[in-house]
């Protein structure tokens, strides 16, 4: 028997340890009282990001058709593509919450056509839950995706793929009526079993009035500081793309301005021979040189190609 003393395992992991989240887990955050923090990424480099800087829950947004697609909305992205972002922001990640954005098209039609494509989030992705735009009809489809087993989270207020139908990309529920509509979309997916609902773009008075009747975390985004977290799009908190920025956005990095500056040094350097230098170049034995050269020199290379067939 060995008699190298016994080493204590600690009772509780360290604190740079962090556990993955989980359903439960943001329930307690909110019961406590404790902010959840929330962002989208849509790539591996910007999970690994959100990882590192203790992120609770990260989004595959329909976002990304706008800010890496290109797109001029969140209409035209579709399944296959999300599917492509989601899995990689999957292989970045550890331990955040990772819910992939159901876009446009994708489950209005029906229960089944809702259920098969939040399942393909799930099996091909590697999603934790789904997320879906509106109430009204898409409460039905929120409640067949849960009896399918997929966590859903909701989206009420300012609801991007329908923006065109809501006046445009505008604050919502500034009206009584309005107000009380988000109101019963919120209530109603709470009623259905969703694990967490997103406001966006509410009125701050109207999203603290409804709060106290929502049991389940809140995810404000332009809705004021009384929800149970905020999200924020990874590039407009990061400033990497140009363009208008909403009112709700706080910037908190200059990331486009300091990558065109990155890339500018790069052509000046370029054009003024200053890279490459010695430090980067990869060094060969005199003596293999030598042998080389000699070989460059002999008359039987000359005009013969490897291209001649």
């Amino acid at each position: 028997m060995s008699s190298a003393p016994r080493i204590p395992v600690p009772a509780t992991p360290p604190e740079d340890v962090r556990v993955p989240m989980t359903l439960p887990k943001l329930e307690e955050m909110k019961r406590l009282g404790q902010p959840i923090a929330m962002v989208t990424a849509y790539d591996y480099p910007s999970a690994q990001v959100a990882e590192e800087a203790g992120v609770d829950i990260v989004l595959v947004g329909d976002s990304g058709a706008m800010t890496v697609l290109g797109y001029d909305s969140t209409v035209p992205v579709g399944m296959e593509e999300m599917l492509m972002l989601a899995a990689a922001v999957r292989r970045g990640l550890r331990t955040p919450l990772l819910v992939g954005d159901m876009p446009f098209g994708s489950y209005e039609a029906s229960n089944e056509q809702a259920v098969a494509n939040a399942q393909r989030f799930i099996k091909e992705a590697g999603c934790d839950a789904v997320k879906l735009e509106r109430g009204g009809a898409s409460v039905d489809r929120a409640r067949a995706i849960i009896r399918a087993g997929i966590p859903v989270m909701g989206h009420v207020g300012l609801t991007p793929q329908t923006a065109t139908a809501l006046g445009g990309y505008k604050a919502q529920g500034r009206t009584g009526d309005r107000a009380s509509q988000i109101a019963e979309d919120a209530f109603a997916l709470q009623a259905v079993g969703c694990f967490s609902i997103v406001f966006e773009a509410v009125p701050a008075a109207v999203c603290e009035a409804i709060m106290p009747r929502m049991e389940i975390p809140v995810i404000g985004i332009g809705a004021g500081g009384t929800t149970d977290g905020q999200v924020l799009v990874f590039h407009d908190l990061l400033a990497i793309n140009t363009g208008h920025v909403a009112r709700f956005v706080k910037r908190y990095a200059a990331i486009h301005e300091a990558m065109v500056a990155g890339v500018g040094e790069y052509v000046a350097d370029v054009r003024a021979r200053r890279f490459p230098d010695e430090t980067h170049e990869y060094s060969i034995d005199p003596a293999e040189l030598a042998a080389f050269e000699e070989y460059l020199e002999q008359d039987s290379l000359a005009g013969e190609s490897a291209w001649d067939w």
